[in-house]
């Protein structure tokens, strides 16, 4: 069975990131998952600059996002991001946002990203080399 690897990070909500009622605007949990992939990626060497300077970029072709309650400025919240290993040629990560102070589920959610050859963004079917020796890294395969 394959396992999933986990980052957790800790933020506080910007002024920024709220709208005019004071709660966090509903886009911004969006870039909150961002925030996830990007710490998960510095955590296991799967940054955007490693998937880069191998060739490639990987957009977001899906997102869900749940919302179960909202935060407010200053609020912190607790961003876990997981890796759900596939065999297809994908990156799939799921999400939860929780209240650091309560506990509460905030947002779940998730995110779909394929390879794209960064020279002719050619769509790739099958998993390039670089990805397929980070998942034996990583212990996935």
């Amino acid at each position: 069975m394959q396992q999933s690897l986990i980052n957790t990070i800790e933020i506080e909500v910007k002024f920024s990131d709220v709208d005019m009622l004071g709660v966090v605007w509903h886009g911004n949990y969006v870039r909150y998952f961002e925030d996830g992939r990007e710490a998960f990626g510095k955590q296991y060497g799967l940054g955007y600059m490693d998937v880069y300077n191998a060739g490639y970029v990987v957009p977001i072709v899906n997102v869900n996002c749940d919302y179960k309650r909202f935060l407010r400025y200053e609020d912190k919240v607790i961003i876990e991001t997981t890796y759900t290993p596939t065999e297809s040629a994908k990156i799939n990560f799921t999400y939860r946002l929780l209240n650091a102070q309560t506990g509460e589920l905030i947002v779940k959610g998730s995110t779909t990203q394929v390879f794209v050859r960064r020279d002719n963004f050619e769509l790739q079917l099958t998993n390039p080399d670089f990805f397929l020796d980070w998942k034996q890294k990583q212990g996935l395969i």
